[in-house]
């Protein structure tokens, strides 16, 4: 099953009516119609008011709210409403409530503050669930199901403890195996029963933090079992919907590069993904790039939903800056040039009260539709309008793959050593934007991928190897491709043992190096490289080529004049080295003479503020995207003949194309 079918991209947003008396709805479906708002998400928190007491269900507000959309013509992902517990839950059955990290079980309040071990939890989340499926799976205004909201955070409380231990037994089989793999014998750690085992936090192996533990072994187990433990909540209520509704997609809303949960471990379970886009505003336009093709690559590069942005400002942040006139218009197009076929916000109307009464929203508190926000989101809804469904089911044609692997992400950054300055996804954006603005298309995949579509590689802090990745990433270069990695590669194995190898270990064929030592040093300390005339910082691998070639080598302190970055060849193509955090002018220099070697530069490479991408529609239409982040114009030469789909205006190749600031162009 896919994502569902409409006749253009759904646009909206969580719509929460409940909070309102009912002749105010009147007011904000005479709005959505001036906005061109067709789908609505509904019931996010709604759990208390449809149960409000343990065998008590009402649905006359969730029926009319229902009801009315439909009425209007709008179509409602309907969720499950199980991501904030209703008060007489947590009272009748306090081990619902979350055990903290540092070991306290909380009272009743806040969200996401389920635990997701508790019988008790699962079987009323469950139950609620399957009364929704049955009562509104055949409801004319139903697209799609939205299970619970923004899944997150960890408990530690005995249930947790218990199935932690039942989840170890199926992971590792044996004691004896669970001993070899956290290699326990370090301080005097073996275990003998399976009881003695507790979960990782401030009470057991952990000391300032979550990222600061004795076992790293214990605590990435931990996260992959609190993973698998939400997960198991997604599928307890998706298996009851199913019961009652077999066709309706079902998806659950994810958060981009979230760290705590692995979201390749969920993808499979999904019908379609979908996520929540709230980058701080500040960020460079890649970050949110970044986001949205790693959802994409979620479902094999089917199209994604982004099923929330602010139309204005977010909250709960100490500062919380407003989108600039355009700024939202462009962050939109932008997700559907990386593969959205849905645009919603949070929220529809804002909040009277309670921590997100100021988050923006379409329809603020005085209700008008003469507001620049308000002005701007119908705007867009009309160019929605115009776009129709000529983008619905379009994929990217990457050529060039970014390996995402949350393992890597949570092993390094739980690493005693060699630096904690370094931050997986600071490294991993680098190359990505590097890759980004010299106009190449990237498929953001986990290190299980089907590696044959791609000529270009990119594997940056892989620090975790694992199956046969190390063979199928020589089997790209065999055949002319080219592999990147970087410094913190091929460190450890699943279990976050040391392999027992030189360094980079399963990558040292490949990259024809070997690393001795590392030097790692506080971030203004820095070391000159020479002949990418730029810098680099925190960590400084002391390399030994073995066969590679270098390219670029470090000006200053003892291991002046060894590789910093080198080039192995390797059957007909290359794996390039990088040893250490070159600036981004570092890394965009090295990445591009990688894709500029397969012809992958993009036509408008030279104009950085102005970001590309390309869909390729089902019946093979080629879409290019063109969108300028800059407050200026950008000043182009058309590449190719094109029509854009929002103006009508053609420009024949080689004539002059200007985009306004943060302008947007889709030419076909």
């Amino acid at each position: 099953m896919t994502a569902p079918r409409t006749p253009k991209i759904p646009y909206g947003g969580d719509y929460n009516p409940e909070q309102w008396p009912e002749d105010v709805w009147d007011d904000d479906h005479r709005l959505f119609n001036r906005a061109g708002i067709d789908t609505l998400t509904v019931g996010v928190f709604t759990w208390s008011l449809t149960q409000p007491a343990p065998d008590t269900y009402d649905f006359t507000a969730l029926d009319r709210i229902l009801d009315r959309a439909a009425a209007e013509g709008r179509q409602v992902c309907l969720a499950t409403g199980t991501a904030a517990l209703p008060p007489w839950l947590a009272k009748r059955h306090p081990e619902v409530n979350r055990t903290d990290f540092e070991g306290r079980r909380h009272r009743y309040g806040q969200r996401h503050n389920f635990c997701p071990s508790s019988p008790a939890y699962r079987e009323h989340a469950t139950a609620v669930a399957s009364r929704l499926a049955e009562r509104y799976a055949h409801h004319p205004a139903l697209l799609a199901w939205h299970i619970n909201n923004e899944y997150g955070g960890a408990c530690y409380c005995d249930l947790c403890a218990e199935a932690f231990r039942e989840w170890l037994r199926e992971r590792h089989g044996t004691l004896d195996a669970l001993n070899d793999a956290w290699w326990t014998t370090f301080w005097s750690h073996r275990y003998t029963d399976w009881d003695q085992i507790e979960p990782p936090n401030v009470l057991t192996e952990h000391w300032r933090g979550p990222d600061h533990t004795a076992f790293q072994g214990i605590t990435l187990d931990y996260f992959r079992f609190t993973t698998d433990a939400l997960l198991g909540c997604f599928l307890a209520e998706k298996e009851v919907i199913r019961a009652h509704d077999p066709d309706t997609p079902v998806t659950t809303n994810f958060m981009g590069t979230f760290r705590p949960l692995d979201y390749h471990r969920w993808a499979p379970h999904l019908d379609f993904a979908s996520w929540d886009s709230y980058p701080p505003l500040d960020a460079p336009p890649t970050r949110p790039a970044l986001a949205h093709d790693l959802m994409r690559g979620l479902k094999d590069g089917a199209p994604f939903w982004l099923m929330e942005q602010t139309p204005s400002t977010t909250a709960c942040r100490d500062v919380n800056p407003l989108r600039r006139p355009g700024e939202l218009r462009l962050a939109t197009f932008q997700a559907i040039a990386h593969g959205a076929d849905a645009a919603l916000y949070f929220q529809m109307r804002a909040s009277r009260g309670a921590c997100e009464k100021y988050h923006g929203a379409v329809i603020g508190h005085a209700g008008r539709d003469d507001t620049r926000v308000f002005r701007e989101a119908a705007e867009l809804g009309r160019e929605l309008e115009i776009l129709g469904d000529r983008t619905l089911g379009a994929r990217t044609p990457a050529r060039t793959a970014l390996l995402f692997d949350w393992d890597s992400w949570w092993a390094l950054e739980i690493s005693d050593g060699p630096s904690r300055l370094v931050k997986y996804l600071d490294v991993v954006h680098a190359h990505y934007r590097a890759a980004r603005e010299a106009g190449a298309d990237v498929d953001v995949v986990p290190q299980t991928a089907d590696l044959t579509p791609y000529d270009v590689v990119l594997a940056p802090a892989l620090y975790m190897v694992k199956g046969d990745l190390a063979t199928r990433l020589e089997a790209v270069a065999a055949r002319g491709g080219t592999v990147l990695t970087t410094f913190l590669s091929g460190r450890v194995d699943e279990h976050d043992r040391a392999f027992l190898a030189d360094v980079p270990g399963p990558l040292a064929p490949l990259m024809g190096v070997r690393v001795d030592e590392w030097d790692a040093r506080p971030p203004e300390f820095t070391q000159t490289i020479p002949e990418l005339a730029t810098e680099a910082r925190l960590v400084f691998e002391i390399v030994r080529p073995r066969g590679a070639e270098p390219i670029a080598t470090y000006g200053t302190d003892f291991y002046a004049g060894t590789p910093a970055v080198t080039r192995n060849p390797y059957g007909d193509g290359e794996g390039w080295y990088v040893a250490t955090a070159l600036d981004q002018p570092g890394v965009d220099e090295v990445v591009r003479r990688i894709l500029a070697r397969h012809d992958l530069l993009g036509p408008y490479a030279g104009h950085p503020a102005v970001e590309t991408a390309t869909r390729v529609a089902p019946d093979g239409t080629r879409l290019l995207f063109l969108l300028n982040h800059a407050p200026e114009p950008a000043h182009l030469t058309a590449h190719a003949t094109a029509t854009d789909l929002l103006t009508g205006k053609r420009v024949d190749q080689g004539e002059p194309l200007v985009l306004d600031p943060l302008g947007v162009a889709i030419l076909q």
